[in-house]
Formats: C-alpha cells, sequence, structure tokens
C-alpha cells in the first residue's frame, strides 16, 4: 500500500512544479493598473464597479485599493477601460479539441491557428479531453509556457486510454496502465481521458493517477457492451464525467444515447444520480452545443459571429466551398434538447457549483472550436440558467475542476493574471462575451483582433502536397 504522506507530496510537488512553469513566461516586473469599467469576479452573482485591479508578476496584486485609497506598488502603466467594458476571469474550455478531421480520413490535432484562437476568444486554459499525438500537443504546451508560442494555457490530457485510442490494448494489464500513467505524468499530464474503457481498466487509471493528484474524466456508457455506467465510475472515485449523467435510468440493454432522450428528470432514478453527483463532488462537463451542431444546428446557436471560414488556408477554403451539406443526426437532435432540460434540472436540484464547460468541437470545416465557447455559454443560458452562474461555469468551476481553483479561476489577489475585458455586460446578454476587447494571461495583454489576424489563412494544407498529413487514416 503506498504511503499516504507520499501520496500527498507527489501531487503538491507536481502542482508546484506546474505554477513555476505557467507563471514563469509571461510574468513582468512593473506593476499594472486597470481601471474603471465594471468586475465580474468570478465568485459574486453580480457586476460591481471595477475598485481597480492591480497585476505584477503575473499574478492580481491588489483588486481594490487599501485602507489609504492607495494601491502598491505604484503603477508604472495603467489600462483605464469605459463604461461600457466589463472584465471576467480568463475562461476554462475543458473539452478543448484542438483535433480536426478536414477529409474524413481521421484527427489531425491543429496546433497553429488553435491555440491563438482560443486566447483571442477569451479562453486562456484548455484540457483537449483526449490528444491525437501527444507527444506533439506535449511540445505545443511546452513551447506556449516557454513564451516561443502565443496560446491558451494546456492542461495537457495525453492519450485517451480505451478503445477509442487507435492501437488500444483491450488486454492490457493495471501494471501497464500503472507504468503508461507514470510517463505521462512525467510528460506533464495533470487530467486523464477514458473512452470506450473497460470497468477494470477505468479503475486502475483512476487509482494511478490519484496517486499524483492528477484527475480522470471519462466519455463513458450505460454498461451496454461492457460500457461503464457513470454512477460506476463516480463509486471507483472518478473526478469528472463528459455528456451523460448515466444511473440508474441508462439501462445496460441499449446504448447511452438512446438512454438520454427517454431520461424522465421527475423520477427517482434521475434525482438519485444526481445526488450522487453532488454527495461525490463529481464534476459534469454537458457538452450542450455539441449535440446540436450533428443536429438541426439551433439557429439560435449557431450563427456566425466571425467569419471562420477566413482561418482556413486559401487552398483549404477552396475546398470546402465545394462541399454540399452535412445530414442531420436526428438522435443527436433529440439530444440536444433533451440536454438542455436535463442540464437546468441537474443546476435546480443544487448541483450548478459541479458544471464545468466544454465545447467538444473537432470542426470537419465549419464550427471552429475555438470560438464554441460563447456558443455553450448561450446553450446554458437558453436552458434557463443565470448568465451569472453560465459564466461560474466557464471560470471558478472549470479552475476547481482541474484542481486549479487555488490559482485560477477569479479575479481574487494572488491568483494567476487571467482576465477578458468585453464590450457590454454578459449578464445582461451572455452574446457580449463575444465582444472581446483586451484578454490578459499571466499578466500579459493582448489585443484580440490583433490575435485573430495573426492566424488568418493557417488552417489546413497549403496544397495538395501537404494533404497528406491532414489524412491520417488514408496513410496507413
Amino acid at each position: 500500500m503506498m504511503d499516504k504522506n507520499r501520496v500527498f507530496i507527489s501531487g503538491w510537488l507536481m502542482t508546484q512544479i506546474f505554477l513555476a512553469c505557467i507563471c514563469s513566461a509571461d510574468g513582468k516586473a512593473q506593476a499594472t493598473l486597470i481601471e474603471g469599467g465594471y468586475l465580474f469576479d468570478g465568485l459574486a452573482d453580480d457586476v460591481i464597479e471595477n475598485p481597480g485591479i492591480l497585476v505584477q508578476n503575473g499574478k492580481f496584486l491588489q483588486v481594490g485599493a487599501d485602507a489609504n485609497g492607495s494601491y502598491s506598488p505604484v503603477a508604472t502603466d495603467t489600462i483605464k477601460l469605459l463604461a461600457e467594458n466589463y472584465i471576467i476571469p480568463g475562461m476554462f474550455d475543458l473539452h478543448a479539441h484542438y483535433a480536426m478531421d478536414l477529409f474524413g480520413e481521421g484527427m489531425v490535432d491543429e496546433r497553429i491557428g488553435y491555440p491563438t484562437l482560443f486566447l483571442a476568444n477569451g479562453v486562456t486554459s484548455t484540457f483537449p479531453a483526449g490528444e491525437v499525438d501527444p507527444e506533439e500537443m506535449r511540445d505545443l504546451r511546452l513551447s506556449i509556457e516557454q513564451g516561443k508560442s502565443l496560446g491558451a494555457r494546456i492542461f495537457s490530457a495525453g492519450p485517451y486510454f480505451g478503445s477509442w485510442r487507435q492501437g488500444w490494448n483491450p488486454d492490457v494489464t493495471e501494471d501497464e496502465i500503472f507504468q503508461e500513467v507514470d510517463h505521462w505524468v512525467a510528460q506533464g499530464v495533470r487530467a486523464f481521458k477514458a473512452k470506450g474503457i473497460s470497468a477494470e481498466h477505468l479503475e486502475a487509471l483512476i487509482k494511478r493517477a490519484h496517486t499524483y493528484g492528477a484527475t480522470v474524466t471519462g466519455h463513458l456508457g450505460s454498461g451496454y457492451r461492457s460500457s461503464v455506467n457513470p454512477k460506476d465510475a463516480i463509486l471507483m472515485g472518478i473526478d469528472r464525467v463528459e455528456h451523460f449523467l448515466g444511473g440508474d435510468a441508462f439501462t445496460p440493454d441499449r446504448s447511452a444515447y438512446e438512454s438520454l432522450v427517454e431520461v424522465d428528470i421527475e423520477s427517482e432514478d434521475f434525482s438519485s444520480i444526481v445526488a450522487l453527483y453532488i454527495q461525490r463532488n463529481v464534476f459534469f462537463d454537458a457538452t450542450l452545443s455539441a449535440y446540436g451542431y450533428y443536429g438541426k444546428r439551433d439557429p439560435e446557436v449557431y450563427e456566425y459571429f466571425e467569419d471562420e471560414n477566413k482561418y482556413f488556408t486559401e487552398y483549404m477554403q477552396g475546398i470546402l466551398e465545394g462541399r454540399t451539406d452535412r445530414s442531420v443526426n436526428e438522435q443527436f437532435e433529440q439530444i440536444y434538447w433533451k440536454k438542455r432540460e436535463t442540464i437546468k434540472a441537474f443546476y435546480d436540484a443544487g448541483g450548478g457549483h459541479l458544471i464545468t464547460l466544454g465545447t467538444d468541437h473537432p470542426s470537419w470545416g465549419e464550427f471552429l472550436s475555438p470560438f464554441s465557447v460563447h456558443r455553450e455559454l448561450l446553450s446554458f443560458v437558453l436552458s434557463g440558467i443565470p448568465e451569472s452562474d453560465a459564466i461560474k461555469f466557464a471560470t471558478i468551476n472549470g479552475a476547481k475542476a482541474m484542481h486549479a481553483g487555488d490559482y485560477l479561476g477569479s479575479i481574487e489577489s494572488g491568483k494567476i493574471a487571467d482576465l477578458v475585458v468585453l464590450k457590454g455586460n454578459p449578464l445582461e446578454d451572455i452574446r457580449n462575451t463575444r465582444n472581446t476587447v483586451l484578454v490578459m494571461k499571466n499578466g500579459q495583454t493582448y489585443n484580440p483582433r490583433d490575435l485573430l489576424k495573426s492566424v488568418e489563412g493557417t488552417i489546413g494544407p497549403m496544397g495538395p502536397e501537404d494533404e497528406k498529413a491532414w489524412r491520417p487514416l488514408g496513410n496507413q
């Protein structure tokens, strides 16, 4: 049996190493004071007049003046906001797929445009929720942390654990899972994703990850065809669940997709699973808008507020122009509306502090993942959830779910300086999160329009000779 002190120290040490990395790249010695506008700090339920935010060395040094009405040290730089500006914490996307499948021949992690596009949209922290090429994504994370590349912070996920990973061995042993977890933790992975995993393997993954203070999430099922019901995963100790709440309403004689559309939110089965999430403090990543994407695309959610096509290469734009509309998945259309109903019921039952924002948009050439945070926020609000809580899902809840709530997720003295300045009050219209006028990450400020401009024409192959890299299955 592993010594408890050893477990605690290993988890603490990993957090300290991570903090050192994410604070080192951008922090600067000068102090910057942000004045004017209004503040939503990620903790309260309303906005207040901005009391003044002092930033130094990549952290929030002071929020509000001291008893003498002053700030210390004296700011060497001042950012003056307008009355129309509203400050919110930097956002988290906990299902931030960098993966794209532009030709229907396999996923490829997009590492050129996406990191910058996430940042431009106010998403300062991402969890990729399973990576196609974890080594390349690790290198991207390190490049961003070291200040060599621009982009949102990446909480590395490593490879999928389960049949969703190409080449996954269904007969892998517990010791082999332990060894793989050890390897990926050494590479900087702080959270793992299971998909298509057996109960035995999931239990081993959770057990080993927790010895490092790392978290585990899963795309789980109903028990059908040996899938794991979220209820069973929660009893194993899983930290987060993606997509489906699960429980006894999900029966092992049919898939989770079939079970979900028939869930009765007034039933004892539904109340029981919600109570289990709350009792065990398990976070739920709803991914509402992802299912609408595959369905009929609710026009209130699926509108272009930015010309996303211009971020593709000229060659790829030409290919996309010739494509016909995709067919509608009727089952996913039903799931989209059912998920809006169930997430509101989960919230009403007292689970709001456990809901996180995840977009799950592995794009096929439209509705790019980095812009989808705004569609997911809107989906929450259209489900009947207050704007203030929807923003908390994307900020403090996301930070806590990643064991990062002590240093990210809200605007408080001592925390890492991640924030977004908007034009318009997002508590009056959640669509105002689209109107980013300034993004700060690690105390470094960015102009969103400049960020967007910098990656126009970068996504996809430059010409026929580059297509091979975007067709991984076709290369086998």
